[in-house]
């Protein structure tokens, strides 16, 4: 895992030396075991490495024996035992052991047809000095993050926007109509972020910058659809449990320790006892507990642990320390948030950290791979709605969210209500997340300009998908919940970033290729969604506790507004400051004045879902105008002892190879 930052700029690289470690000190977190960066005369770009495979010997930028090629490479590539194998057989060069390397040579022999034989996470830049060509790629769940910024006459991308900082005459200005479209869907889509002039590379894609030209294409389109399968139950449940196998015996690849995320969730406590049984050394698992009673599992926690025998470590969380550490979150995130959630894996990373782990799995991805989420027996229950009679419709409304107060018995007459509004469809291809982003559409009433639809950009994607408007309502659900929430927040705000924040590398085995592809032959197939997840729940049944299998399953939540409202931290003057709000141009201050007001005066017990998600879209979009549009202090410049440590520099502009530190 690493940062990865550049830019194809002619007129920048007469300044490059100065550039270019600037911009890796903004990302130096992500990677503080060295730095290196590669200059021409059309194109610089560095990596700050967090060293996991070949520690010694993997320095980056790697190139080949020619020259003719360098990469600069973000993420881990699984399967590259098998690749370097395979590449070798083909008469490739290898120099070291890195998993990088494999990425370079794997890119030469096959160009980018090499994605689709890639089992991993990954963000990565490739220079073809003789060619004058500049290649960018990002994994196909977007677990690796890649921004770029096309302006007149240059290029720059990094694996964090904030490395533009350090770019001459770049400013960050928030975009209304993205600001718009993030408020309603909970996160920006997947080729944008709120900056003007800032877009990611999307998931499964890749780009061609030559000159001024920029060719972006999808080299893996998401698929959902079933696959075929012409076995049983019980084979259905080997082959879910033997893809699940794999992905964490190539997860675990490593040089240094690997921990587990344990949420005491069904998820994580299989991620964990597979790791239990494929690694050497006792696994050490890591979660957050509350001190609020309701958030808290950690008895589940405790319970799988105790189980499995692990060294367990366990952080508890406070309101004060949301609180205390929001601000720091959301300058890592890079993006509004709609919940705190991601604040407590924020402080998690560290504790890890602070553990001696730099590499941790996780159970990320299964709810979108094995259907997981209510939301996808909502979406059924909704479809069918005409076909059931008053007492089948209670019957499955009290099956949906059992933890949730409002789900309730005596809530059930107004979820009736509630369901036979949103019983067709009225937001085209948008079906399934109607109910939820009306949540959305509220929080858009903060911000000066209404005209425009913000889920109009939402509804082109999903248009323009081919056979996207085939699927089945619960395929389009899932489709949705990876292209949008699942690569969008969950990956990335409350994952990844998070964890890089604090330099830990996040695994996660459900999203493998092969699990996934399981998932798809087997899910609709074998389990009607009675019983939630019931082809992982029979695969582990055996080897977890009983508990662990039959509870239903409890979201990952952490205290919202109420946060905020106890602590009355410094920085909510942003909010409460009618000078500090009006600073923040796309937002209405009067609508925001009073959403404000009424949280700070309504009992926390009060206050709506809608209400409390626009309050923290609100918080998280002034703090990320303090910092960035205002300039506020970023971090950036030291490593762990005090200084970016850049190991190799290569100069093709006298072809000089400059020896640093490490």
């Amino acid at each position: 895992m690493c940062g990865i930052t550049g830019f194809a700029a002619p007129a920048l690289t007469g300044r490059a030396d100065e550039v270019l470690p600037s911009m890796l000190a903004l990302i130096h977190h992500r990677g503080p075991d060295e730095a290196g960066y590669y200059v021409d005369d059309g194109v610089a770009m560095g990596t700050a490495r967090l060293s996991i495979v070949d520690i010694d010997s993997g320095s980056q930028p790697i190139g080949d024996p020619t020259e003719r090629f360098w990469i600069c490479f973000n993420g881990e590539l699984y399967n590259h035992v098998e690749l370097r194998a395979e590449l070798a057989a083909l008469g490739r060069p290898f120099r070291t052991r890195s998993d990088t390397e494999v990425v370079l040579q794997a890119w030469i022999q096959w160009g980018p047809d090499c994605l689709r034989r890639f089992n991993g996470a990954f963000a990565f830049a490739v220079r073809d000095a003789e060619a004058d060509e500049l290649f960018l790629a990002r994994d196909r769940f977007g677990k690796r993050p890649l921004f770029y910024a096309d302006r007149p006459g240059e290029l720059l991308f990094a694996s964090e926007l904030k490395a533009f900082r350090a770019v001459p005459g770049f400013r960050y200005e928030l975009d209304p109509r993205e600001l718009a479209s993030t408020f309603a869907t909970w996160t920006p889509l997947p080729d944008r972020s709120v900056f003007q002039g800032v877009r990611q590379l999307p998931m499964g894609s890749c780009m061609v910058v030559r000159g001024d030209r920029r060719e972006v294409r999808t080299y893996e389109p998401l698929a959902v659809g079933a696959l075929p399968f012409e076995g049983g139950a019980d084979e259905a449940v080997e082959l879910v449990r033997e893809s699940l196998h794999r992905a964490v015996e190539l997860r675990l690849r490593s040089d240094v320790e690997v921990g587990v995320y344990l949420s005491g969730g069904l998820d994580s406590s299989i991620v964990t006892q597979l790791a239990t049984q494929l690694s050497p050394h006792q696994v050490r698992t890591f979660s957050v507990s509350f001190e609020d009673a309701e958030f808290d599992e950690s008895r589940h926690q405790e319970l799988v642990a105790e189980h499995l025998g692990t060294r367990h470590s366990a952080l508890k969380i406070t309101g004060a320390d949301i609180a205390a550490h929001f601000p720091d979150a959301v300058e890592h995130a890079e993006a509004p948030a709609f919940r705190t959630a991601f604040v407590p894996m924020f402080l998690l990373s560290r504790h890890v950290r602070d553990s001696g782990i730099k590499t941790i799995l996780s159970g990320e991805g299964a709810d979108e791979a094995f259907l997981g989420y209510s939301l996808f027996r909502e979406t059924t229950l909704r479809a069918e709605w005409g076909e059931l009679s008053e007492q089948q419709r209670l019957d499955r409304l009290a099956g949906l969210n059992p933890e949730l107060a409002h789900f309730g018995s005596a809530h059930r007459k107004h979820l009736l209500g509630l369901f036979e509004q949103f019983a067709t469809e009225r937001m085209p291809g948008l079906f399934s997340h109607e109910i939820r982003y009306q949540n959305g559409r509220f929080a858009t009433r903060l911000l000066k300009d209404r005209a425009t639809d913000p889920f109009a950009d939402l509804f082109a994607l999903v248009r323009d998908t081919p056979g996207y408007a085939d699927l089945s309502a619960t395929q389009k659900a899932q489709w949705l919940e990876y292209k949008t929430l699942l690569a969008g927040y969950l990956l990335s705000t409350q994952g990844e970033r998070m964890g890089l924040a604090h330099s830990v590398e996040n695994r996660c085995p459900f999203l493998d290729p092969d699990v996934v592809r399981a998932a798809r032959a087997v899910n609709l197939r074998f389990d009607d969604g009675s019983d939630e997840k019931r082809l992982l729940k029979d695969a582990f049944r055996a080897v977890l506790p009983e508990r662990s299998v039959t509870r239903p399953k409890q979201p990952y939540r952490a205290p919202g507004s109420a946060a905020f409202k106890e602590q009355r931290p410094e920085y909510l003057e942003l909010l409460l400051s009618e000078t500090e709000l009006s600073r923040i141009d796309p937002i209405d201050p009067v609508f925001a004045r009073k959403l404000v007001n009424k949280i700070m005066a309504t009992p926390a017990a009060e206050i709506s879902t809608k209400e409390d998600q626009a309050f923290v879209l609100l918080l998280s979009t002034a703090v990320l105008h303090h910092r960035f549009v205002q300039g506020a202090a970023l971090p950036g410049g030291a490593g762990p002892d005090g200084a970016l440590n850049l190991r190799t520099t290569v100069d093709r502009r006298g072809r000089a190879r400059l020896g640093g530190t490490r």
